[in-house]
């Protein structure tokens, strides 16, 4: 696995989710609770970006059209997307007295590949 430091976890809103770049894909960096979760910043149903809608329940809301995707496993839980999103590993690390979220965009927790 090849991690790469995105952002500071205080960056990450308990709402929204926070729009990254790794490499040459954008991700969508969201929390619930205390678990933070990655996934692919591209609706499965149209090309909206996921981190413009809200988070809440384990889930992200695409605010285009309303569909829903579970934070955990990439599903849509709402019409009118059928198809999930891609899902990254996401470790939180403590370095310099700051937690850091750093995500893998080489592997996918749920066989997705990103588009």
């Amino acid at each position: 696995m090849t991690f790469v430091r995105v952002c500071a976890l205080d960056d990450v809103p308990t709402d929204q989710a926070l729009g990254v770049t790794v490499g040459d894909i954008d991700v969508a960096v969201a929390r619930d609770g205390d678990e933070v979760f990655a996934l692919q910043d591209l609706c499965s149903h149209a090309a909206v970006v996921l981190s413009e809608g809200d988070v809440a329940d384990c889930t992200i809301e695409c605010w285009l059209h309303g569909s829903t995707f579970d934070l955990r496993t990439g599903k849509p839980t709402t019409f009118p997307a059928t198809e999930p999103v891609t899902t990254f590993p996401v470790e939180v690390r403590d370095s310099d007295s700051q937690a850091s979220v750093w995500v893998d965009v080489d592997t996918t927790l749920n066989g997705v590949t990103p588009s």
